[in-house]
């Protein structure tokens, strides 16, 4: 990630997010990208490392998890979800054995249940 995103515009991005969910309407692009962004970056932060690569298109992916560290192609431990499903499960808002159920993520490798490190504290 290329800035470090300040708490303060994560939170905002965050309530914003909510509140358009609340009212049934999509969130702004540029909400929903700070939001998945700061999201990631706490993840990072609370899981430093280069075993896994969680990616979270269009907005951003980072690697974490300590372990054996990747460098070329794909790696093998890859968690990808969508934007709405990456905010509910960093937040609490949903488990990840039930996104996982439901086909909302995608996750190969064996070090890619990163179930143990959600919710974030945003």
């Amino acid at each position: 990630m290329a800035r470090k995103i300040s708490t303060d515009d994560g939170r905002s991005a965050l309530s914003a997010v909510a509140a358009a969910v609340e009212a049934s309407v999509p969130p702004a692009r540029t909400d929903n990208a700070t939001a998945v962004r700061y999201l990631l970056q706490l993840l990072a932060e609370k899981a430093p490392g280069n075993s896994v690569e969680v990616r979270v298109p269009p907005f951003g992916a980072v690697q974490v998890v300590e372990g054996p560290r990747h460098t070329r192609g794909t790696p093998p431990n890859v968690v990808e979800t969508d934007a709405a499903t990456w905010i509910a499960l960093a937040t609490g808002k949903e488990q990840w054995t039930d996104a996982a159920a439901a086909g909302r993520i995608v996750a190969s490798g064996t070090r890619a249940d990163i179930s143990d490190l959600l919710p974030l504290r945003p």
